[in-house]
């Protein structure tokens, strides 16, 4: 007798129409057959879905041109279809659930008509973990079904653990024609299921993604009491070897991947990876909060990435052993036939094709690689992965740092003054645009906890589930707000950034393990001079005051701006966080 799973991918089947259906074990020799598929039988344009790159330099990697309009998360056509529209939120763009699998059901007919169906059974999270959730993606493109063995758990043991039960989360994808006009991401939170056409970039396309792993667990996690989160996990390790576990919440291309993979410029200090964008948290049977990273892989942005910048991520990039490594959109050495992006070391070389696959140089006037180009690769391949990563409990976390790229106005770190006061930090968190998503770039974006694009459910809510979950807790993280992005009068960055942002790490795990005491200011407590080791670094001490400075005129600006914000969600913006504001305002009278 059929399983509910079969019996799904069936009816499925029948709507989709492929030539023929396909189950993924996730092996590596299966790996390496759908890579081939992709080299020689499957086509974007004109273009192979992959091409093979120069293995003795890049070992195991491939290279990937996605649809020329097809570069970025499609917030603007991506819809959470709650019961009704109050429940999605202003933060949602929101479509009656009848109405949206009517339409998705139109544009999905006969869509893998031709194609092969890639049932992918995967798990988000160790699979001996009582926080993990089995799911299952049907896609129509090697791509897509490549990625998900490299960011989640595939493995034909999820479908023994599914069983004979109904309880996994489903997800549905086809590339359709890659029409923007066709092009839908919906979530029916519900159902536990993200259906989505038409695209196949990044998280648009890899389900597990943002889609679940943010989405609809958000949701899961407002009704079941923990918080899916658009977070790094890190332990930073002490010259006595201490680990202190810390999560970071920054919206796309602020310096996330950067931060989880951090070389110390401090001598004694290390940073041991354990994710660099998505944070399950739950409290644990001693009170407090637990992190799991559900994914298997890391989805960075390209260009800016070095030696210089983050020499790990460069090391991982190039250790590829049980699982490929892919590159999409980057520009291409075709010299050499390597990758090549903007801000990659040494000098540019001379026989370099865009990531149109024209012909480019210097002189042209305009990147090469797509400023959104992406590398895809295994955690595992990571020279600072966790011993902790594969810990079914979850490590305990010490702090929640917050940050945004303000160029102005925020200081370099500020402590919150208890978590009531740094669920409102979060909730104010602004950031200026980047390339991540489609917006206009250098334009100040309210982005609190950086799950604005995210949060499966009214944002107001969300503020009310942090604040309830913090007081289940009976020893909370601390909460700080970092930038480390703020500029000088000659728009220069004062902080040097990347690996220096130990100093500042460093002042917070000596702040929550009561080893420095901290100077009190209306935005929160800041570090005495004494206590932020700044030793080696060439700043004068008139840029370091300015990391700190709090120009009032400016705030009561800022405070306008987050009164409309937090006034979108009306009813739902909890009165702790009104109580926070007025606090606040207060101050800059």
């Amino acid at each position: 007798m059929a399983t509910p799973l079969e019996k799904w991918v069936e009816e499925q089947a029948k709507l989709l129409k492929p030539d023929k259906i396909y189950w993924c074990d996730g092996s590596a020799e299966e790996s390496r057959r759908l890579i081939q598929i992709g080299i020689k039988e499957e086509k974007i344009g004109d273009n192979p879905v992959f091409c093979e790159l120069n293995q003795k330099t890049w070992p195991g990697a491939y290279f990937h041109r996605s649809h020329p309009t097809d570069v970025a998360r499609t917030e603007q056509l991506t819809y959470v279809c709650h019961s009704n529209k109050d429940l999605a939120g202003p933060n949602n763009n929101w479509m009656d659930p009848q109405e949206a699998k009517k339409l998705m059901a139109k544009l999905s007919d006969g869509c893998m008509r031709g194609r092969t169906m890639y049932v992918l059974p995967y798990m988000m999270g160790h699979p001996d973990s009582p926080y993990a959730k089995a799911c299952v993606q049907l896609t129509d493109i090697t791509y897509v079904a490549v990625s998900m063995r490299i960011m989640t758990r595939m493995s034909r043991q999820v479908i023994d653990k599914i069983g004979s039960s109904g309880n996994f989360v489903r997800g549905i994808h086809s590339v359709g024609d890659f029409n923007p006009e066709k092009r839908y991401i919906m979530h029916f939170p519900d159902e536990h299921l993200v259906w989505s056409i038409g695209s196949g970039y990044g998280g648009n396309a890899l389900l597990g993604k943002k889609c679940f792993s943010l989405r609809i667990a958000s949701w899961l996690g407002y009704q079941e009491g923990w918080l899916a989160e658009h977070m790094v996990v890190v332990g930073i390790e002490d010259p006595e070897g201490n680990i202190t576990y810390v999560t970071a919440a920054m919206p796309s291309a602020c310096g996330k991947t950067n931060l989880a993979m951090l070389e110390s410029t401090l001598p004694g200090y290390k940073v041991w990876t354990l994710g660099d964008d998505i944070a399950w948290m739950n409290v644990g049977p001693d009170g407090r909060l637990y992190a799991i990273n559900p994914e298997a892989g890391l989805f960075g942005v390209a260009p800016g990435t070095s030696m210089k910048t983050n020499p790990n991520m460069i090391r991982t990039l190039k250790g590829a052993d049980f699982y490929p490594t892919l590159f999409t959109n980057t520009a291409l050495n075709t010299g050499t036939n390597e990758p090549w992006w903007e801000g990659l070391d040494g000098p540019i070389p001379a026989d370099i094709v865009d990531w149109h696959g024209e012909p480019w140089g210097p002189d042209k006037g305009i990147k090469a690689a797509h400023p959104n180009s992406r590398f895809t690769v295994s955690i595992y391949n990571a020279p600072t992965l966790s011993r902790e990563f594969d810990n079914p409990k979850g490590v305990p976390i010490s702090a929640i740092i917050l940050g945004g790229r303000r160029t102005h106005l925020i200081p370099l770190v500020t402590e919150a003054f208890n978590w009531q006061h740094g669920v409102f930090m979060g909730a104010r968190t602004g950031s200026e645009t980047t390339a991540a998503a489609v917006h206009k770039e250098g334009v100040l974006r309210r982005d609190p906890m950086a799950m604005l694009p995210f949060c499966g459910y009214n944002m107001g809510d969300y503020f009310k589930h942090w604040l309830a979950l913090g007081k289940r807790l009976s020893n909370p993280p601390g909460i700080y707000s970092v930038n480390w992005f703020r500029t000088d009068e000659d728009g220069k960055f004062i902080w040097p950034g990347f690996g220096d942002n130990i100093r500042v790490l460093k002042w917070i795990i000596d702040r929550v393990n009561k080893r420095v005491e901290a100077k009190e200011t209306p935005l929160g407590l800041i570090p005495e001079m004494k206590d932020l080791n700044l030793e080696g670094l060439d700043i004068p001490q008139e840029k370091i005051s300015q990391l700190f400075q709090v120009d009032r005129s400016q705030w009561q600006h800022e405070l306008q701006d987050i009164e409309k914000f937090l006034n979108q969600f009306g009813s739902h913006t909890p009165p702790e966080l009104w109580q926070e504001y007025k606090a606040l305002s207060g101050k800059f009278k």
